[in-house]
């Protein structure tokens, strides 16, 4: 069975298309031959700068012939009917079979397809993978109609069988198959003939080429690592630029250079952003100060200096770079140490969303809800408040400007500049977390009460001007926002009620609204009124609609407000079903949960739904489910019948057996632990007391007819049942759960 050795041999690709791109080839190729009957064992593809390599073991030499049965019209059909089905098969009508069917007798047709050779079958695949390859970003070059990402310069494709390796013939725009390949561009240049890919790896590797993405990146770790180690310092962990650098260089030659005495005073973040961004550089720390000291470089060559020529010039344009970082850190302090002013103005200027205002805006709003919330997370208001006001204020430096990734971080080093509290500097880094799943969550209660006002400013914002996430869209992160508030409040064990602070910002969001639809369309009218030639008019009715304005509050309507709270509620649950259930809790225990009182503390419900759902894992819990709803489901019966609800409570005086006689010992001393858990949020306490009904509960199902003959007997019974369902339905609404 032959192996198959593709190469596609072109200028550089880009570093961060390469994998996709090894991945696409892999796919299309190896779809397109199983699409055309070759099958194979296996297959894997690479990547380098200059080319994509897929390599496939153990394919069909030829695709087999297949036989097609297919089922025409009937024997006395229409001329016309028989041959287009002739046409469509290809066939003579001697060729047809007729067959007695239920249906009378029916024309069918066997179309043999005779297998093709391989070699056709590749070049036809591989011809249609390269022209529809989905590049992010191609061109043509020339005067041919390829497209590709850079000029593709040569195809290496060939059936490697114990005979020896066969070339497959093909040509796309000029660009002839063969077996041969390029070595290294500067130290091995010249055309390389191949025989198999076992031939095509070793004979890269002697023309100082490193064919595999993974092999070039560990040898550059491994290489930066024992540089560092070696001078009393460590490289800075960066598994995307790893994988970026691994992607430029086909040679990895590592090399360490030193930071200019000058710039070591920078922040250790603004150095590693700089290089990282402008140079493709590595940090290199020093662990016993934590200062960023050097720089790590990857050359795509070795040199008779040793390297010494590349570092000088890299040296040299890093210190350019950094000579920038430094102007901007500079200025920016002078800003931070005259109180930030300059910045929380030109915050004014900064929109945050056409009908939600200014950055500014934004920031009087977090501020606002921050000294709210403050309280219940443990936060001095005061604090809270002065921490939401500065927190953007970063935006408008120079440092960010250059470097948006570094927001909120500068900002708390600005903060800290300025002589405040380290827990009001460390809010404005903390409040943009958690941006991903895998991230912390602030901690500190200032920062926790400023990360839930953003976050709860933004879901509410959006609300308010109806721009919900549909479907897969979701542009202003709003899930993530929703998650972000599960996760403070949950990780820190803090109990929240949102309705407060959600209906406050709401109510405040939609009487802002409205104040600047009220104050467009008076503009609009002035506007109007200025260009029929009357503008002394028009400016004096201008003034007294913005009179009014000023003096009129604009309530929003409660109903509305309420309406919007339920909705933005009913999304974060949604976002909680999710976070839970990824840690292994039904979706019908959280929907049990939701529907009790107070499933605006988010804290509270996790634990409940965590509670009930050890609870029904054990056999005590699942089968006292099943006793619950029997219970219910009498009783609902009784009282549709009856048209009365029983809730009269029930007498043991009437109880008849010893059965009916425990179950009411067992519901007493059940209620009298389930309500003191309850009250003091102790679920597991709560949960446990509601397990322990089972065993009497099953007991008295088997033992007493509950519709006896006796009315005062049934009565009795059924609130018995009813206690039942008050004291379940207590812990948690048990009617949601399934089975």
């Amino acid at each position: 069975m032959p192996d198959l050795l593709i190469e596609l041999f072109s200028e550089e690709i880009p570093a961060r298309m390469q994998t996709r791109a090894a991945g696409d080839l892999k796919k299309l190729v190896t779809d397109g031959l199983v699409e055309a009957g070759l099958t194979y064992a296996s297959a894997a593809a690479f990547s380098t700068p200059r080319r994509l390599t897929l390599t496939i073991e153990g394919a069909l030499a030829a695709s087999p012939t297949t036989v097609e049965e297919r089922k025409g019209p009937k024997a006395d059909a229409p001329e016309k009917a028989i041959d287009g089905f002739l046409r469509g098969a290809g066939l003579t009508r001697g060729d047809l079979e007729e067959r007695d069917t239920p249906k009378g007798k029916i024309l069918f047709a066997k179309i043999t397809k005779p297998g093709r050779p391989a070699a056709e079958i590749v070049a036809e695949v591989l011809e249609q993978t390269i022209r529809n390859f989905p590049w992010p970003r191609s061109m043509r070059w020339g005067r041919g109609t390829l497209k590709w990402v850079r000029p593709l310069h040569s195809i290496l494709c060939i059936l490697v069988t114990e005979e020896g390796a066969e070339v497959v013939p093909m040509d796309i725009d000029g660009i002839a198959a063969g077996n041969t390949t390029q070595g290294h561009r500067f130290m091995s240049p010249g055309a390389i003939t191949v025989r198999n890919f076992d031939d095509y790896t070793t004979k890269l590797q002697r023309a100082h080429v490193v064919l595999d993405a993974s092999e070039r990146a560990d040898t550059i770790w491994h290489d930066a690592t024992n540089q560092a180690f070696a001078q009393g310092l460590e490289v800075v962990e960066d598994a995307g630029l790893l994988a970026e650098v691994a992607g430029l260089v086909e040679w990895p030659v590592v090399l360490m250079g030193k930071i200019d005495d000058d710039f070591l005073g920078l922040p250790p973040e603004v150095l590693q952003t700089s290089m990282k961004e402008h140079q493709k550089f590595f940090s290199v720390r020093n662990p016993k100060s934590g200062r960023i000291e050097r720089f790590i470089t990857v050359a795509n060559r070795e040199t008779a200096d040793n390297g010494a020529t590349i570092l000088a010039g890299n040296q040299k344009v890093l210190s350019a770079r950094l000579a920038d970082a430094k102007f901007f850190w500079e200025n920016d302090l002078r800003t931070a140490n005259a109180g930030m002013a300059a910045w929380l103005d030109a915050l004014k200027n900064v929109t945050f969303h056409n009908k939600l205002g200014t950055q500014a805006d934004l920031v009087d709003r977090m501020a606002t809800l921050a000294r709210e919330i403050a309280p219940a997370v443990g936060a001095d208001p005061d604090q809270a408040e002065r921490a939401a006001r500065l927190a953007k204020a970063d935006l408008a430096s120079e440092m960010v400007y250059e470097f948006p990734e570094l927001q909120g971080l500068m900002g708390r080093y600005y903060i800290e500049a300025m002589g405040e509290d380290k827990a009001i500097a460390a809010a404005a880094q903390d409040h943009y977390a958690p941006l991903g799943p895998s991230d912390d969550v602030p901690t500190a209660p200032v920062s926790v009460a400023v990360a839930l006002a953003e976050k709860i400013d933004k879901l509410t914002g959006f609300w308010a001007i109806d721009e919900k996430p549909t479907g897969s869209k979701d542009p202003f992160a709003l899930r993530r926002a929703a998650l972000g508030v599960i996760r403070i409040l949950v990780e820190n064990d803090l109990s929240v009620n949102l309705v407060s602070p959600i209906a406050y910002n709401l109510a405040f969001l939609l009487n802002t609204l409205r104040h600047s639809e009220v104050l467009g369309q008076a503009t609009k009218i002035a506007k109007f009124a200025q260009g029929t030639g009357e503008p002394i008019w028009a400016q004096s009715f201008l003034k007294s609609i913005i009179g009014s304005l000023a003096e009129t509050n604009f309530d929003a309507n409660v109903d509305e407000v309420a309406a919007l709270d339920y909705d933005l509620l009913a999304f974060i649950h949604d976002r909680l079903k999710v976070y839970l259930r990824d840690q292994g809790i039904r979706h019908d225990i959280i929907d049990a949960c939701i529907a009790m009182d107070g499933n605006d503390d988010l804290n509270l419900l996790v634990k409940r739904a965590r509670a009930l759902s050890d609870t029904l894992k054990t056999d005590d819990g699942e089968n006292l489910i099943q006793g619950f709803k029997r219970a219910n489901n009498i009783l609902t019966q009784a009282e549709q019948a009856d048209g009365v609800e029983y809730s009269f409570g029930a007498d043991p005086k009437f109880a008849e057996t010893d059965e009916e006689r425990a179950l009411f010992t067992a519901l007493d001393k059940a209620e009298a632990q389930i309500t003191p858990a309850m009250q003091a949020q102790d679920f597991t306490t709560a949960m446990s007391a509601m397990a322990g009904l089972r065993a009497p509960i099953d007991a008295f199902f088997t033992a007493v007819q509950v519709n006896s003959d006796n009315g005062a007997v049934r009565r009795n019974r059924l609130n018995l049942l009813s206690r039942i369902r008050q004291i379940c339905l207590a812990v948690a609404d048990l009617t949601r759960i399934e089975g």
